[in-house]
């Protein structure tokens, strides 16, 4: 009885303290705080990123890079996600960053939101493409060996691509009760597929397999860029493998309208995704790299999916085929569902403040499931027409991760700044740092200028259309829209965040969603 009475004081003050902020409770508020961090961390997807970009890091730095790469990237991720935390915790909406922006700018709220929303949609787009042609790319490989077929046919890959965009679209409409279900499903798939991989890598190599000696593992350092202008170079663009992992745990802080106990379950959930993902992650990249049988062969595998050969060589058929490798890909199909489920909820949050052109068509509701059916279906083909370029470019690939992971790292780093700069002024919410709000913040800001300016040059050499990174057109193409837009239309009509209306009309917009 008193469990059943604190949580209906809960769900009280979640719709009151969102009524403050000027919206409605339009979507079902289902999600446990557990379910919350089962978003961000499925996002992450450490089964996911680390195995789909690890040729990146054999090419850019070697096992080195690989292994220590993922300790030093983590540590200074979560130093942005402990910042983005603490904003979250002060404005729990599914908007998120780009109305912390608005809020956290007084003068010029809606630029800072118009451009951070807009950087935002962008990650989320290329995140969500990174994620489901990763699987895709595993899934190629794996009917080659069931069924023969080519994985050099690049058409095969993007068919096999929008099937599995198709099937994590159709599952968000479903409503949020079976993604949080699914979620926390994902969360011990992860953690066992982890455990299982490692183990197999180190106790059940097949007759004939060799384990790599610690020195290599954690010392040997590889050149395979074409570039020859020293380590300097080479070494911090191989951070990328890491750092596009270490992505879409803002997610957290999109589904906080149909969380409970917003305020601190969405800060909570973007800190310990990146946290247990950490350990996880750097768990299996050693035990994978340690598995390494023929560094060259698996490098240059035809699948496109190094770790992919690396199961099949060190375990053998059987064991690549039927375990390691439908761990990897089944993690993969959870991470690509997360991913558009909170970038549905962005694309919704944002049209719903009239943001994106036809924003009255994807902020609508569906009045059956409660979810924002045609913000799904627009975040499924932006993700397809974004990869479409592989059909040609080899290279488009790492080009989309780059894009993800600036677009979202701009936009993450945005309300930090801007939090930064209202100094005692910022109010804060349950979930803060206190007196490291300010180093904490600075390192953020700091790091993500870094990593935005090293993931937009090139990654190998001779330069040419088929490795040409593409990833700074795509952000100057962002720019430019957003900055056209908002100079020639937007900035005489777009103010920010709208308040949907006033108590009683936020009333009599959730009693007709009931009805």
């Amino acid at each position: 009885m008193a469990d059943d009475i604190a949580a209906a004081q809960a769900a009280s003050d979640d719709e009151r303290r969102l009524h403050e902020l000027g919206y409605a409770q339009e979507l079902r508020r289902r999600m446990s705080g557990f379910s919350n961090f089962a978003v961000s961390f499925t996002i992450i997807s450490i089964l996911s990123g680390c195995l789909t970009l690890f040729y990146f890091g054999m090419e850019e730095g070697g096992p080195a890079i690989i292994v220590w790469g993922w300790p030093i990237v983590g540590i200074f991720t979560l130093l942005v996600g402990l910042s983005m935390a603490e904003v979250c915790s002060s404005f729990p909406t599914a908007g998120g960053l780009y109305y912390w922006a608005a809020k956290l700018s007084p003068r010029h709220g809606a630029a800072w939101s118009w451009f951070t929303g807009y950087f935002n949609f962008l990650g989320q787009v290329a995140i969500t493409a990174g994620i489901d042609f990763g699987a895709a790319l595993f899934i190629n490989f794996l009917f080659s060996l069931w069924f023969n077929f080519s994985v050099s046919t690049h058409w095969h890959t993007i068919v096999i691509y929008a099937a599995v965009l198709l099937l994590h679209g159709l599952l968000n409409q479903f409503g949020i009760r079976l993604v949080a279900l699914l979620n926390n499903v994902s969360v011990w798939w992860h953690i066992t597929g982890v455990l299982i991989i490692v183990a197999v890598m180190i106790f059940g190599l097949k007759a004939g397999a060799h384990h790599d000696s610690a020195k290599y593992v954690f010392t040997d350092l590889q050149n395979l860029s074409g570039f020859h202008i020293g380590w300097w170079y080479i070494l911090p663009v191989g951070l990328l493998m890491a750092q596009y992992t270490f992505t879409g745990y803002d997610a957290s802080a999109h589904m906080t309208e149909e969380t409970h106990n917003a305020a601190r379950s969405g800060p909570r959930g973007i800190v310990m995704s990146i946290l247990v993902s950490l350990g996880a992650g750097w768990i299996l990249l050693i035990g994978v790299t340690f598995a390494i049988q023929h560094y060259e062969a698996e490098r240059t595998s035809v699948s496109g999916a190094p770790p992919a050969q690396i199961f099949v060589d060190a375990a053998g058929p059987i064991a690549g085929k039927l375990l390691l490798l439908l761990i990897a890909i089944g993690a993969q199909l959870f991470c690509g569902m997360s991913s558009v489920t909170a970038n549905s909820r962005m694309i919704y949050a944002f049209s719903r403040d009239g943001a994106l052109p036809g924003s009255g068509l994807w902020h609508q509701v569906n009045k059956r499931t409660r979810t924002p059916t045609n913000a799904i279906w627009l975040a499924a083909a932006g993700a397809l027409i974004l990869s479409l370029p592989y059909l040609w470019n080899g290279a488009a690939y790492a080009a989309v991760t780059s894009i993800a992971t600036i677009g979202l790292y701009i936009a993450y780093v945005s309300p930090t700044f801007l939090r930064l700069r209202q100094g005692s002024s910022f109010q804060r919410g349950p979930w803060h740092l206190g007196r490291w709000s300010y180093p904490v913040g600075i390192i953020a800001v700091v790091w993500v200028i870094f990593i935005t300016i090293l993931f937009m040059l090139p990654t190998a050499s001779p330069i040419g259309w088929g490795n040409f990174n593409y990833t700074i057109v795509a952000v100057l193409v962002v720019i430019g829209f957003a900055g056209i837009y908002w100079l020639v239309s937007a900035r005489n009509w777009f103010t920010g965040p709208k308040v949907q209306g006033t108590p009683e009309e936020l009333a009599a917009i959730e009693e007709e969603l009931s009805a």
